[in-house]
């Protein structure tokens, strides 16, 4: 790992626009590549194995963190796994390129912790539970129950916000994406001091 190796980590509750915002980043920042995680959720109707996720079985997803295979994972929720394989890491590195995450609040923060100072951790705040709420149910992709489900997460999540690098609230989305890009520029243009 060298200082070129650096790692880019976008948190965030559900619904808050972290998506949005790395796709975002990822048109702007060529040197940037995604990290494309592994999870056992059934895939969405827009959703693209490979692409967005590597859908995997639980029981798949178990034997690799028997093997020691992941960077960072977490049991979401009950019996819904999603995890960072090291070898995806690697795989971007190898590349010669910067790697950027989009991964739960747990995942960013671990992640955060086992790369240090190689790494920029970015909390995507939303102006509001309410609004949270709102745009997920707009998704039209949850149930009442998920719903709750992710609102009752979402406040606990916000709560860690401040063991971020940077904590940027996303109530307009262009004013959002802009300066998310500047952060993660004067990042990548920074040396790393061990």
């Amino acid at each position: 790992m060298s200082d070129k190796d650096k790692l880019i980590i976008f948190s965030a509750p559900s619904g808050a626009g972290k998506t949005t915002i790395v796709r975002h980043i990822l048109k702007k920042i060529p040197e940037l590549e995604f990290s494309i995680s592994v999870c056992t959720r059934q895939r969405r109707p827009n959703e693209v194995d490979g692409k967005d996720y590597y859908f995997i079985s639980a029981e798949e997803f178990r034997h690799k963190i028997k093997r020691h295979e992941f960077a960072e994972w977490e049991e979401v929720y009950p019996g819904q796994f999603y995890g960072t394989l090291k070898s995806e890491v690697e795989r971007i590195w190898n590349l010669g390129k910067q790697v950027i995450f989009d991964v739960d609040v747990q995942g960013g923060l671990y992640l955060k912790q086992q790369f240090g100072r190689k790494a920029f951790a970015v909390f995507i705040m939303p102006p509001s539970v309410g609004i949270l709420e709102f745009r997920l149910k707009h998704r039209k992709t949850e149930t009442r129950e998920s719903i709750t489900r992710r609102i009752a997460k979402a406040k606990q999540e916000i709560l860690m916000a401040y063991q971020f690098d940077e904590i940027l609230v996303n109530e307009k989305l262009d004013t959002a994406c802009a300066e998310a890009e500047i952060s993660v520029k004067t990042f990548l243009k920074n040396k790393v001091i061990e």
